[in-house]
């Protein structure tokens, strides 16, 4: 169970994209990073700028609503970006096989819940949400010890 969860208010599109780029920093293999919020949140913009810190500020990072997954070669592991949205059984994470990526690459998930109980249970959860005058709010809510510690640092 987390113990806090810091929230960010993100006034700019490019605090979003700070943030990325900030937890692109501390990734390692086998990290899952949960993100939700309603269209327009700001997933895909937190996604693209995490995998551009670690790919090169030029790589092209498309939305993976229809292709679901995308794979991205990083120096030291595969970034795998994975939107769930079409997604309608929990079920079908193993068809996608994301299931099978979990442990070795870093795990961006855009409508996780879709997974249902197939949600890894250590994993930082991103909520982002539109708040007062177009701004964005990110509450990073960590699940394990791992992230905890990381996010107390």
């Amino acid at each position: 169970m987390a113990q806090h969860s810091p929230t960010h208010i993100l006034p700019h599109e490019t605090d979003t994209i700070v943030l990325g780029q900030a937890l692109a920093k501390g990734a390692q293999a086998g990290d899952v990073i949960c993100l939700y919020g309603d269209l327009g949140a700001g997933k895909s913009v937190l996604a693209r700028a995490f995998v551009r810190a670690l790919c090169g500020a030029d790589t092209d990072v498309p939305s993976p609503t229809f292709t679901l997954m995308q794979t991205y070669d990083a120096p030291n592991f595969e970034i795998i970006h994975a939107d769930l949205y079409r997604l309608e059984n929990p079920h079908d994470i193993i068809e996608i096989g994301l299931d099978e990526v979990l442990d070795d690459a870093v795990t961006l998930i855009e409508w996780p819940s879709r997974m249902g109980n197939f949600l890894p249970p250590t994993r930082l959860d991103i909520h982002l949400a539109i708040a007062a005058n177009e701004q964005r709010r990110a509450t990073l809510t960590p699940h394990g010890t791992v992230w905890e510690s990381r996010l107390g640092q």
